[in-house]
Formats: structure tokens, C-alpha cells, sequence
């Protein structure tokens, strides 16, 4: 990791000025697995406090404090409706589960596959866009060159960091990344942690 700062920094100055203000590099991760997609299938749309119950809920309801794909094909429809989830929101986990039980979707083969063939494998299932799918390359399968300039915090973070007059659109940002790489999700994390920073958190 001490090799990525040094590049981001010498690469350019905003984001070495971003990494001294946010400070070390502490990226949490998560499981490459039926879960960690259907959490982040769960959270979109929503705000962060309505998302994470009704997640809790749904772990609680999926017994052992782990969400499987066999469990959510064995809950009722009506039950996973109770829990606060959308008809549309537990197709997508009823569909991400037959795949992934079919074995159509392999885990143990997306670790193995480039980011791009993770992308197209991903986004070719209903309810996972592409920034879903780049956010299972950088915090599940710790992929450290995903640029998801598509990301509204990320668009906000690079206008405030680099003092633009306006919002920068996703080929702005993905011009000004090409500094970045191959380092680009770490240069990501550090725009987000500075918007929390600037928040005070």
C-alpha cells in the first residue's frame, strides 16, 4: 500500500494534500459473497438508516446471523415483504440466489477473473448496476484500480478537492483519474473519507 500513496502522491498534488488531511489508508472489507451483493442490492435507494434495518432484519430472519442464497429461496415472498423490502428488491435477491445456487454465478471464479469480466458477469444480473459492481471490485474482491465516477460522493468530492465552479461529469472524472492509476480505488477511498472528514466524522 505504501507503494499506491507514494504514486497518488507524486502524481498529483490535490490528492497528496487529500492523504495527509485524511491520514493512513484503512479500508474496511468484506466477504466476496452472496451477502455482501445482496446488502448492497438492499441499501440502494434508501437512506443509510432505512437500508441498514431493514438489512438487520432480514439477517435476523435468515437465521445464524448469515444470509445464504438457499435461505432467501426458502423465505416466503410475503415474509421477506414484511420485513420492509420492495417486490422489485426480492426479485433481485430471489434472482441473484438462483444463480449463484444454479452455478451460473461462481464466487471463487470472480476472484480469479478481471475486473472487466467481473463487470460484465455482475451487471448482467437484474438489480446490479454498474456501481454495484464496482463497489463488490473494490470492498469485496480488493480490486485497486476501479474508478466509480459514476458515484455522486466521489463527483462531489473531486469538485470540493479541486475547487471547481460546478459538479463534474463521469468523463470529467474519469479524465482527471487517469493520474491515478493503477491506483485509482485507493484514490477513491481517500475522496470519500474527505467529505466525512469535512463533515466532521
Amino acid at each position: 500500500m505504501r507503494q499506491a500513496i507514494r504514486h497518488l502522491k507524486s502524481a498529483d498534488p490535490v490528492m497528496a494534500r487529500l492523504i495527509e488531511q485524511v491520514g493512513p489508508y484503512r479500508i474496511e472489507y468484506s466477504p466476496p459473497d452472496y451477502q455482501t451483493l445482496a446488502k448492497a442490492i438492499v441499501l440502494q435507494q434508501l437512506s443509510g438508516k432505512a437500508a441498514a434495518a431493514i438489512f438487520r432484519r432480514l439477517l435476523v430472519a435468515a437465521g445464524d446471523g448469515k444470509l445464504t442464497p438457499g435461505r432467501v429461496l426458502d423465505m416466503d415472498p410475503g415474509e421477506l415483504r414484511l420485513l420492509g423490502l420492495s417486490r422489485q428488491k426480492i426479485a433481485y435477491l430471489r434472482g441473484l440466489a438462483q444463480r449463484v445456487v444454479s452455478g451460473e454465478l461462481d464466487f471463487k471464479a470472480l476472484e480469479r477473473a478481471p475486473d472487466a469480466e467481473v463487470l460484465r458477469q455482475l451487471t448482467s444480473i437484474r438489480g446490479i448496476g454498474v456501481w454495484t459492481a464496482q463497489m463488490f471490485l473494490i470492498f469485496a474482491l480488493r480490486r485497486p484500480d476501479v474508478m466509480p465516477s459514476q458515484d455522486l460522493g466521489i463527483r462531489v468530492a473531486v469538485q470540493k478537492a479541486y475547487g471547481l465552479a460546478r459538479l463534474p461529469g463521469v468523463r470529467e472524472v474519469d479524465a482527471m483519474a487517469e493520474r491515478w492509476k493503477p491506483y485509482r480505488s485507493v484514490a477513491s477511498w481517500y475522496l470519500w473519507r474527505s467529505l466525512e472528514d469535512q463533515a466532521g466524522l
